[in-house]
Order: C-alpha cells, then structure tokens, then sequence
C-alpha cells in the first residue's frame, strides 16, 4: 500500500528518481517587486515529509507532506505518514503533529487552509464519505463516497474540490460548497478536479477530463462553465494541478507530455502557456503562488525537488537524494 500512496503521489509530478547537483539557492529577498518575501514550500525527499523555509529544509516524519499554508509566524503542513500498515492522515502545526485518521485504512491529508484558529484539511479516507476535517474532527458529506484533492474556506463557506465516484461510469468532477454539490462533468469521460480557488463570489476549479481521443485536457471551470487550456487535448495529456486568481488573471501549473512521453513542467496564464522546463527531464508543476509580478511554482524535475521564480529555477535538495515539492507558499516579510 505505500508503494500504491507514492504512485498516486508521483503521478502529479511523473518523474523518475534522479540525483544531480543542485542549483544555487537564490535569495528571496531579491524580487522584482522589490520587496523582501519568504518561501515556503513542502514536500518530501521520498522517505520524509518535510518543508523548506527560504531553501532551509525543515523534517517533520516519514511520508509527504502535500499541502502548506502560513499565518503570521505559524507554519501548518497536511500531509500523510505511513505507519507499517496503513497511510495516516494527519497535519503539523510548528511542527507538532495532529493525527486525523487512527491507522486503520489508508488515509491521506491533501490540501489545508487556516481561518482565525479553525484548521481544515481536504483529504482522502478510503471507504469512508469524509471530504474535510475541521480541528481535528471529521466533517463527512453524504451520501456518496468522494475523494477530495483541495479545500478554500472563505468566510463561514466551505470549498471542496474533488471527484465523486458514479460506478459504472467515470467519476464526476464536483466542489462542494459546504454540503451543497456542483457537478463540473457529467461521468461519461475519465476527469479529475485538482485544484480551488474563490474570489468574490467566483469559484474557479483546475481539473482535466479525457477527449474522445484518450488524451487529458487541461481546464478550468469558472463559476461551472469549462475553459480548455491545451487546444482540447490536441498538443497531448496534459495535468493541471493548482490554480491561482490574482484580479483578471488566470493561472494554472501542471505538466504536459510533449509527444515522447516527457513530461514538461509548465503555467497557464490566461490560457497562455509558459513552459519551465525543456522537455528532456521528466518534471511537472504542482503548485503556483503569485506575488505582485512574480510567478512562484513549486514542483519538480527528474525527481529533484524545486521551484522556479519567474521560470528561474531554484533546487531544494542537497544532491544526494531526489524529492517532489508538492506546495508553495510567498508571504511578504
């Protein structure tokens, strides 16, 4: 079963384990905006869930850590940690660990968010209805068994991204706003809903659904209504991973094969493609952050974990073990 987790993990990043030396650590502090930030990107090396603040590796256990978010001067981590047996959900706040799931099924903490001092944690519960935990207790959706792979909390609402399983069909793209479901697809193709975001009273969700040619389609939903980001699937598979929405701007980071089975690390700016890798690697683009004009991705190459500023790429490990970063954080000092 961990080798199962790290499949459905790496899937995201499609990449094969690789050690190289790592490029210099840039100085966050130097942007183009001009202003001072610190980056926060988590992780895991393969073995062990971890974070780095400004390039410094911080550890917290075996396993992954798959989501990050900062509030003042507290870091929270949602991630999973396998236990001999069985994949348990759980998240660090500073470090100090709250277990979600109790180690009976395999369990996996994907994406958290923080209002005030409410922690909520989308994660995915084999054989249970839970979509979200909120302080530690799970908050199940019925009745249908789903997997969620993002959560927003916004005010007193609630967003879940994910897929609803519909046997004998394909599942079916949602969100859930609190307990009410807003179907994105319709089951009759193989979809996926990664990723969420709301602004105003726009909820915008990355995913991919799979054409009549068998190939992934990269998309955004806006407010239900589906955007095509890679041609209908005509360049090849593609897989988005996170969205973000600063004013009118779009974007959205994944990867996308380029016709010889590589996979290319690239962003989506309003439907505009900018790639961050050459396509000779295996690399991928898990997670996007936006700071004025600075595009941050976190992701990875060849299996070595990393994250690019403005398609500059900056190495996260120390060269003698490959990684993936799996979420990236920029907080203004």
């Amino acid at each position: 079963m961990k080798k199962i987790f790290l499949l459905i993990l790496i899937i995201i990043s499609v990449s094969a384990i690789h050690s190289c030396r790592p490029d210099p650590i840039v100085d966050p502090g130097d942007t183009s905006t001009g202003s001072a930030v610190d980056v926060y990107v988590a992780g895991g090396d393969g073995v062990v869930a971890k974070y780095w603040k400004n390039g410094q590796a911080v550890s917290l256990t075996d396993g992954i850590a798959s989501s990050i978010a900062v509030v003042g001067s507290d870091v929270y981590v949602a991630g999973s940690e396998y236990n001999g047996s069985f994949w348990v959900a759980k998240y660090w706040k500073n470090g100090q660990e709250t277990r979600l799931t109790d180690g009976t099924h395999n369990a996996y903490g994907m994406s958290i968010a923080v209002v005030g001092r409410d922690v909520y944690v989308a994660g995915r519960a084999y054989g249970s209805l839970i979509k979200y935990w909120k302080n530690g207790q799970a908050i199940p959706f019925f009745p249908s068994i789903s997997l969620a792979s993002s959560i927003a909390v916004v005010g007193s609402d609630v967003y879940v991204a994910g897929i609803e399983f519909n046997y004998p069909n394909f599942p079916i793209a949602k969100y859930w706003k609190n307990d009410q479901a807003i179907s994105l697809t319709d089951g009759t193709k193989e979809t996926e809903a990664t990723s969420i975001a709301v602004v105003g009273n726009d909820v915008y969700v990355a995913g991919w659904e799979r054409n009549s040619s068998g190939k992934a389609v990269v998309k955004y939903w806006k407010n239900g209504q589906a955007i095509s980001l890679n041609n209908n699937g005509t360049i090849d598979h593609g897989y988005p991973i996170s969205i973000a929405v600063v004013g009118n701007d779009v974007y959205v980071a994944g990867s996308e094969y380029n016709g010889s089975l590589i996979t290319v690390a690239k962003y989506w700016k309003n439907g505009v493609a900018i790639s961050l890798t050459d396509g000779t690697k295996y690399a991928a683009a898990n997670s996007i952050a936006i700071v004025g004009s600075d595009v941050y991705v976190a992701g990875s190459e060849n299996s070595e974990a990393k994250y690019w500023k403005n398609g500059q790429a900056v190495s996260l490990i120390d060269g003698s073990s490959g990684g993936i970063a799996n979420s990236i954080v920029v907080v203004k000092r």
